[in-house]
């Protein structure tokens, strides 16, 4: 039996809820970007009516302001767009429990044994439905048997469309698409692809396989079976969570860092939201890497396997500074930097410990960090802060709103 493999993707998410919570936006073309001021300045969505003016996802928030001087920007709102996926999740989960997220807008639903409540076209339309009269926003599937060609299919009519490609009627839709609307061909390949005559899928489709394989290696083999419609890769099971292979977190600074003491303010930063993250999920990591962007964009990584697993913040930005001490010569002022932890084992774990390390020390730190945790949860994030990134207060971010009833202290 052929399988019924759905693909839904909530249209123009972030904006759609934005004007969902503030009517008066409506009519009006909206986007959803970073802080200029902080340097975050880009558009991470937009309106069908801003999209009119060919504002597009990525560009710096100056330049849409160029193409529309209307343009109304919204700064994010994670923890509301977050809330909506989970509910657009909720119902998907009413027809299945194979429902696979693909970023936060976008689910991969197999309804192959899901006949009760009809073919995968008359779900879909149930789920267009839903969207629309219980949350306000809307929705784009696509119904196949596979799904790459799903996947298509969502981005084939937008908004609040259903598009089924069938066995009998894919090379009449999928083929004469260009080769860069398929997954996993970005801008490199397909650019490599037009250089040997190949610009549409069709054109991908009937290329000899021994051709892709020299052009583009094993990718090759894999982009030849994704346009003939040989995709056999299944829906994961909702509750069968992605294995957690590293926690990072990076950031553009607001201003250029010029010296050592300006990088370990922010690496105490990002290391501390690293380490509570971990902490969360009973972690601890023995591999720490760091990720340098200079102002002239030149970029680095590095990493360093250290002697025993940490989840101590003040341990990670030890390390992180000598990676960056024995890797960085001040050649340019930095913009971005990053830390992430890999090579977990679980907190209860048994660890062999160096005969030199001073274990009980180690084991009151993380009492303390962990302490600092709840204090933060109970009295909010600015209640507790290390000395350290009280030295440049706007460097650091350290803006406490008012979300506690203490005043801040510092620790070291």
């Amino acid at each position: 039996m052929d399988r019924s493999i759905l693909h839904v993707d909530l249209n123009n998410f972030y904006a759609s809820v934005e004007c969902l919570y503030r009517p008066e936006l409506r009519g009006r073309p909206v986007a959803v970007g970073g802080d200029i001021e902080q340097r975050h300045g880009i558009i991470l969505a937009k309106n069908y009516l801003a999209k009119k003016f060919d504002i597009k996802t990525g560009e710096a928030i100056w330049q849409a302001k160029q193409k529309c001087p209307n343009l109304v920007v919204l700064p994010p709102d994670f923890k509301l767009y977050l809330r909506f996926s989970q509910l657009a999740r909720n119902i998907y989960l009413d027809y299945t429990d194979q429902v696979e997220p693909f970023g936060i807008d976008e689910c991969w639903l197999d309804v192959t044994g899901s006949g009760i409540y009809g073919t995968g076209e008359q779900i879909a339309e149930k789920i267009r439905q839903r969207i629309k009269s219980e949350m306000g926003v809307t929705v784009s599937i696509g119904v196949s048997f596979n799904k790459i060609y799903a996947k298509l299919g969502s981005d084939y009519k937008k908004p609040d469309a259903i598009t089924v490609i069938t066995k009998d009627n894919f090379k009449d839709i999928v083929w004469p698409l260009p080769a860069s609307d398929l997954l996993y061909v970005g801008r490199a390949t397909a650019r490599k692809l037009h250089n040997y005559g190949v610009n549409t899928i069709g054109g991908l489709a009937a290329t000899d396989p021994k051709y892709l394989r020299q052009w583009l290696g094993k990718w090759g083999d894999m982009l030849w079976a994704f346009a003939n419609g040989l995709d056999n890769a299944p829906v994961a099971q909702y509750d069968n969570l992605a294995i957690i292979k590293s926690i990072g977190n990076s950031t553009t600074t607001p201003r250029d860092l010029e010296t050592d003491e300006d990088v370990k303010m922010v690496f105490y930063v990002l290391a501390e939201s690293v380490a509570a993250r971990m902490r969360e999920q009973g972690f601890k990591g023995q591999v720490v890497c760091i990720s340098i962007r200079d102002t002239e964009l030149y970029s680095f990584t590095r990493q360093v396997k250290i002697d025993h697993p940490t989840c101590l913040a003040s341990e990670i930005t030890n390390t992180a500074m000598q990676l960056f001490k024995n890797n960085y010569e001040w050649y340019r002022p930095i913009r971005s930097i990053g830390i992430s932890v890999t090579d977990f084992s679980h907190g209860d774990e048994s660890i062999q410990l160096d005969m030199f390390c001073d274990q009980g020390r180690r084991a009151e730190q993380e009492t303390l960090e962990r302490t600092v945790d709840w204090l933060r949860r109970r009295f909010g994030h600015f209640c507790v802060q290390r000395a350290v990134v009280l030295q440049d207060q706007a460097l650091t971010g350290f803006n406490p709103k008012g979300d506690h009833t203490i005043h801040p202290v510092s620790y070291f």
